[in-house]
């Protein structure tokens, strides 16, 4: 939905709103980062280009649904990614030496 604000001080409080959001969502998808780690074998698994361009191809599209510039949004995308994927390498290597676990499911084993 769009807004029209009144004044800057109006503006930044809605970009303070949504920055909340992002922040929040950020975090979320930091968990699952942490959690894809466990998965992948080698640090090359968690580098995953050909993945990184994927998402990059399917939120540039997003980007182009919703109004947004695809470029700011794949700029944004490809240091978000790399600031997990140096996250996601330094938990991989605590994970390297311990055994899988499936913890992806809630207590009655179900997905």
């Amino acid at each position: 939905m769009d807004v029209e604000c009144t004044s800057i001080e109006d503006v930044r409080q809605h970009i303070d709103k949504i920055d909340r959001a992002v922040v929040s969502l950020l975090a979320s998808r930091g968990r699952f980062v942490t959690q894809a780690a466990r998965f992948k074998k080698t640090s090359d698994d968690v580098r995953a280009p050909a993945r990184v361009e994927q998402v990059i191809k399917k939120v540039r599209e997003f980007a182009n649904d919703t109004g947004a510039s695809p470029e700011v949004v794949e700029k944004v995308y490809r240091a978000m990614i790399a600031a997990f994927i140096e996250e996601e390498l330094r938990t991989h290597a605590t994970y390297e030496s311990v055994p899988l676990v499936q913890t992806c499911h809630e207590s009655n084993g179900s997905v």
